[in-house]
């Protein structure tokens, strides 16, 4: 997926986000398709309009699963692999051999999928509460995992031999729910170029790694034959010198260099914008879905992100009439929110939002992490649920990974997750979908920071914090951690600023009306002890209160 944390990202995420967060009106250009939007900021602000169903739906998931979870190593195993001195590094020498030899293209024949269940996956996910589903198109490692028209590297020619996106599209929509696709590829151009590297230090000093060499003739009676790695790995496009002679100052150059996260074309490889955006048309012409996920400040690589988005907008005018799709992407400026949906990714809003967003999280890492399962690292579905009860009360959407063994399965604990989300939903899921939000998202003395990639920093929550949500005149108090037996929301006390309406029913979700009193402290509710699931929902009706 994605901005991803074992890459120190944390300290790279506002180095070049000005590049893609001016508006930078270009002139309309071709390949945007037939219909009213031209490849333009302006353009695409003034024609769209968020879908109801993005607003309705509030959860999806997502898998993000690859080539990369064969290790079951983490996120960004490829970059990482290549760079000496990194844990990644020295776990894929001690397993798998040096990179010279055994370079990440060699994980692709090892990626069999053989224990991918996609109906029985869709079957748990949809219990959990998913609305849409999310299907990875290509990560930064330039695999796609389509039937792609124009990238022989892909999942129906090499690896599972399957059409990945195109099997989950079909799940997906035979089980009611709308479809997504994410494209990573558009930073496959700088960050690949590790594996172009070589060792600063050590026995093997100055050899380069396999894409340096590699050429498609190599490719002659092995598994790849026919193919070309430099097509993969995308050529040498910012290639680290000869002649650094220690790991820090090696390390140092890639992060000064490929390791900026960027969104601008290459500035030598025009063929890789033009193949980036044929892929791109390729895959929403083809597999039609409601939504496309940009792992990208904005739209990625200038003007070829722009057409894309016209292209997908102008294909959704035909099909529906109306712009109902979904683009996202990051760090958007107030005019960009006008054009596109704005994801934090890992992160939180401080406040309610007037335009839909959306967040995207993940239990454990990006791709599988064995050793997160060891040490008990996932995320509890009362995480889940907490995060998903803060995003809806601000008008935003939470988009879930439930990261995929390489051989496709899932395992036990996540299963677990996936189970207990269901039992929360069961009860509580009328105060989640369709939902809008109420005057003020919500009370309680937790304050969340705004941004990016630090879900990891905030303070846990306490039983006074509660959001809100409304639908069909109804107020839904959630709590974010399970109360006593009084529940007291200020919000709702006499006299209080949104507080304008008559209390005449109280009753719990899954449960029975509940006694309450009104005064000047607050709304208080008592609670039964027995309670049909963990953080209950509490129900209030009555005239001017939603």
């Amino acid at each position: 997926m994605s901005l991803s944390m074992p890459f120190t990202r944390r300290a790279l995420l506002g180095a070049t986000a000005g590049l893609a967060a001016s508006p930078a009106l270009a002139a309309p250009q071709s390949g945007t398709g037939r219909g009213p939007f031209k490849a333009s900021w302006e353009s695409l602000a003034a024609g769209y309009r968020t879908p109801d169903w993005f607003r309705d739906a509030k959860l999806g998931i997502w898998s993000h699963w690859g080539p990369q979870c064969v290790p079951e190593y983490g996120d960004w195993y490829g970059r990482q692999m290549y760079q000496q001195g990194n844990p990644f590094y020295e776990h894929h020498v001690k397993t798998y051999g040096h990179p010279t030899q055994f370079g990440f293209m060699e994980f692709i024949p090892r990626w069999k999928a053989d224990a991918w269940d996609s109906e029985a996956l869709m079957k748990s996910y949809v219990a959990a509460g998913a609305k849409f589903f999310m299907s990875m198109a290509n990560h930064h490692d330039n695999l796609d995992l389509f039937d792609s028209r124009h990238h022989a590297w892909n999942s129906t020619r090499v690896g599972p031999r399957r059409d990945i996106v195109g099997t989950w599209e079909k799940v997906a929509r035979r089980h009611g729910m709308k479809f997504a696709v994410s494209n990573h590829a558009a930073h496959a151009w700088h960050w690949w170029q590790t594996a172009y590297g070589y060792d600063a230090e050590g026995p093997l000093k100055g050899q380069r790694y396999d894409a340096f060499r590699l050429k498609k003739a190599d490719g002659k009676g092995k598994w790849w034959e026919g193919l070309d790695p430099q097509e993969l790995y995308t050529g040498p496009n910012m290639v680290i010198p000869d002649g650094i002679n220690s790991i820090a100052q090696a390390n140092a150059w890639h992060d000064k260099h490929d390791g900026e996260w960027i969104e601008t074309p290459p500035p030598n490889n025009p063929a890789f914008v033009r193949n980036w955006l044929l892929r791109q048309n390729d895959l929403v012409d083809r597999y039609r879905p409601d939504m496309v996920y940009f792992d990208n400040y904005a739209l990625p690589l200038g003007q070829a992100g722009l057409e894309a988005t016209a292209h997908f907008y102008n294909n959704a005018m035909r099909q529906f009439g109306r712009t109902d799709v979904v683009v996202t992407g990051k760090k958007l400026t107030p005019f960009q929110r006008k054009a596109i949906v704005e994801d934090v990714e890992r992160g939180f809003s401080d406040r309610l939002r007037d335009e839909p967003w959306q967040t995207d999280t993940c239990i454990g890492n990006w791709h599988y992490d064995r050793g997160l399962y060891e040490r008990n690292g996932y995320k509890t579905a009362k995480d889940v649920i907490q995060r998903l009860t803060d995003v809806v009360s601000k008008n935003g959407t939470l988009m879930l990974s439930i990261p995929q063994r390489g051989d496709g399965s899932i395992d036990d604990k996540e299963a677990k997750v996936l189970a207990d989300m269901a039992g929360w939903i069961a009860v509580n899921g009328e105060a989640i979908y369709s939902t809008r939000p109420w005057k003020i998202y919500g009370e309680g003395p937790t304050r969340l920071v705004e941004g990016m990639q630090n879900e990891g920093d905030a303070k846990p929550f306490e039983a006074r914090d509660i959001r809100f949500t409304t639908k069909a005149g109804a107020l839904y108090a959630l709590p974010l951690v399970e109360p006593g037996r009084e529940m007291v929301i200020e919000s709702l006390a006499v006299g209080a600023p949104h507080a304008s309406g008559e209390v005449r029913r109280v009753s719990l979700l899954g449960g029975d009306p509940l006694p309450f009193t009104r005064d000047a402290k607050g709304l208080r509710i008592t609670l039964p002890e027995r309670r049909p699931a963990f953080t209950p929902v509490v129900k209030i009706e009555g005239p001017g209160l939603a």
